[in-house]
This record gives structure tokens, sequence and C-alpha cells, in this order.
């Protein structure tokens, strides 16, 4: 069960961040346009917040040490997810409007204001999702020699589930659903992680305190 939760887990973040990173390319464009600066900050923003999330998520899990620390950051990136279409108009109308009417918009801007309006929408939640990879690397890998084998199992497991939300996304959602309901339906899925986490809390407990061995051959300190 708790090979299958962890799975579960890395598959559901993969495939999250994928749908954040397509239907927030839609979501941009209403403000900034379906230009190649908007597909390239978009790109570009949700790796910032992949390469930051998988940095802190493994200096986290080397000190906390229990799947249940991420509830709180599952729960508060969920809710965010949740809202987006409700608080985000306002921040990205404070981005575009900045600029004076009548007047051509600075190329540097151009540029710059799809980044901007991307990093303050999909920077936070998709650095929280970002966590959830190396955090379960940490939980899954009892043994030095499996460490291998286990971290590529499970980013394998993360990437199937960012192929996932990229056709699932580009061939289903647009078609059928609405943005405002892909958000929502995306955010209550994270959410639901959080008690997810709670719950392989109990399964480690359940198999009793793992062990770290040493490697065949490995010397005495």
């Amino acid at each position: 069960m708790l090979k299958i939760a962890t799975a579960l887990f890395v598959f559901v973040g993969g495939f999250a961040v994928m749908v954040l990173e397509m239907i927030g390319m839609l979501f941009l464009a209403k403000d900034f346009g379906n230009s190649f600066y908007v597909w390239t900050s978009q790109i570009g923003v949700i790796l910032i917040a992949l390469s930051l999330g998988y940095a802190i998520g493994g200096s986290l899990a080397d000190r906390f040490k229990r799947a249940s620390f991420l509830a709180i950051p599952m729960a508060v990136a969920g809710a965010f997810i949740y809202f987006i279409p409700k608080f985000s108009q306002p921040l990205l109308d404070a981005i575009v409007n900045r600029h004076p009417k009548g007047v051509d918009i600075p190329a540097i801007w151009i540029k710059v204001d799809p980044a901007l309006g991307s990093a303050v929408v999909f920077l936070l939640p998709c650095f929280v999702l970002a966590l959830i990879s190396p955090y379960m690397v940490r939980l899954a890998a009892s043994r030095l020699e499996s460490v291998g084998t286990t971290s590529g199992l499970i980013y394998a497991a993360s990437t199937a589930g960012s192929i996932a939300g990229v056709f699932i996304s580009g061939y289903i959602f647009i078609d059928k659903y609405t943005v405002t309901t892909i958000f929502q339906t995306t955010g209550v899925v994270v959410f639901l992680l959080a008690g997810l986490s709670l719950a392989m809390d109990k399964m480690l407990k359940s198999q009793g305190p793992g062990k770290i061995e040493r490697q065949p051959g490995a010397g005495s300190p």
C-alpha cells in the first residue's frame, strides 16, 4: 500500500504541474496574447518553480523525514489553485494596465510582462508540487544501495503523470471543460494529497521504524 500511495502521490503531482502549465498558457493568453514570448515565459517560470522545489524539497525531507509535513503545503497549493480564477485577474490587470494607454509598450516589457504574470499565478503552486518527488525519494529509500532504483522509479512515475497531464489537458479538458472548472478540479485533487500524506505516515508507522543500511563493504568510522 505504501508503494502504491507513493506512486499515486508523485503521479498526481506531475499531472497537476502539466495541467497548470498547459491550461495556464490559455489563461495568460487573454491578457498577454499567444505569442512565443508568452509560451517562453510560462515554460520558464514552471521550470524555475520545479528547480526550486526539487532543491528545497530534498533539504526538507532530510530534516523532517515524515510525509505528514507535506499536508499543509499541499492544502495551501490546492486552495491556491482552486481560487486562481477568483483572485488572479486583478493582479494580471495591474501588470497590463501599468503601461500608459496609447503609448507603445517597450519591447523589454512585451517579453517580461508575461513572465511576471506567470510567476504571480503559477510559481507558488508548481513550487509546492515540486517538493513531492525528492520528498518521496527520501521516504521510500530505506536502503542506501536501493536509492538509485527508488529515485528512478519515483521520477518515472512523476514524468508519467506529466505526460498524462499534457495529453489529457490538450485532448480532453480543453474540449469539454472551462478553464475555471479545470483549475477548481485540479485544486481539489491537490488538496486531497494533504490527506494522502497523513495516511502515508500511518502506513510508515505500521511498518515499524526504517533503518538505513550500510552499503556492502563500507568500513566502520
